[in-house]
């Protein structure tokens, strides 16, 4: 989203504050705050890595890339280090995840896509709906992405007769890593920023108006990367919760939601979409998000420690 409808009424204003810019991309000429005497520059990094031919290589699709093969090798090694299970008992075959790397990345690139279409701006893609399969535009959901990686989840765990739930914990635990770097993808990009703000770290975008901003972007690649990294390698290595199967799970998506509302408020919101219900704070991340806390509470509160084994 860009503030550019705005830029050349800002120009024609008088010199001194610089109007607040709502998502509509129309200055609020009531209200007005000041520049802050220093603020971070945007390091103005190329988002694309390098051009083989005629390919571009972008820092957004290796954080993908790079995300999903972490995931695969970090789920791979907690279901071969034996102390993390019930009985020291494999839930699943190492051989099992590197056939399912195949069905997660489907899952994540169709329910991504297909969640950002119905969520955030499906009234362009009805009247345009060759526009749907023009993935190197852009448009992503996480929220549709996690849909599509749980039928993935769903379908190939009944396949392999593997508990789904388990599946689900093992896969869970190294996603934080991908959204972290998606979310740094995001910044280097100048796309998805903040709110204008004055606060010491605001940064002016290139494509963001007259104006400094949150760096919203690096907040979530912090909370629901690294942060949300740590929390759960704490839960499946020191608290030993692969034993209690979805509770690790849970924690994910419960996690991962509560850090997607609280930076919702500092996170400028979809133009096409604005403030929802009338509210000037209500975004659809937040929206998507609830949902997802929810279901992380029950799933960690009705979880249940696998049978310990009856002494002789």
């Amino acid at each position: 989203m860009q503030a550019k409808p705005c830029l050349d009424r800002a120009k024609s204003l008088p010199h001194g504050p610089r109007p607040i810019v709502t998502v509509t991309g129309d200055p609020v000429l009531s209200e007005y705050f000041l520049l802050p005497l220093a603020s971070l520059p945007f390091p103005n990094i190329d988002p694309v890595i390098v051009h083989v031919g005629p390919l571009a290589v972008h820092w957004y699709g290796v954080g993908y890339i790079v995300g999903i093969l972490f995931a695969w090798w970090y789920a791979k090694r907690l279901v071969t280090n034996t102390s993390l299970w019930p009985e020291g008992k494999l839930p699943m075959k190492p051989e099992d995840l590197d056939d399912f790397i195949v069905w997660a990345a489907i899952g994540v690139v169709l329910g991504g896509r297909t969640g950002y279409v119905l969520f955030y701006d499906l009234p362009r893609y009805i009247a345009h709906p060759l526009d749907i399969f023009a993935v190197w535009q852009g448009g992503m959901s996480f929220h549709g992405g996690l849909l599509g990686v749980i039928l993935a989840m769903t379908l190939f765990s009944l396949k392999r007769r593997i508990p789904t739930w388990t599946l689900f914990d093992v896969v869970s635990a190294g996603v934080p890593v991908g959204l972290g770097l998606v979310r740094v993808a995001n910044f280097i990009n100048s796309e998805l920023w903040g709110r204008p703000s004055d606060v010491p770290w605001a940064i002016e975008f290139p494509n963001g108006g007259p104006f400094t901003r949150h760096p919203s972007q690096l907040y979530e690649a912090l909370l629901e990367g690294l942060v949300l990294f740590l929390t759960l390698r704490f839960l499946t290595h020191s608290r030993l919760k692969l034993k209690t199967p979805r509770f690790v799970g849970g924690a994910f998506i419960c996690g991962y939601g509560l850090s997607r509302i609280f930076v919702e408020f500092f996170r400028e919101p979809d133009q096409q979409l604005g403030y929802l219900l009338g509210t000037s704070w209500l975004t659809m991340g937040m929206i998507l998000s609830t949902p997802m806390v929810l279901a992380g509470i029950w799933a960690m509160a009705t979880a249940k420690p696998a049978p310990e084994p009856r002494a002789a």
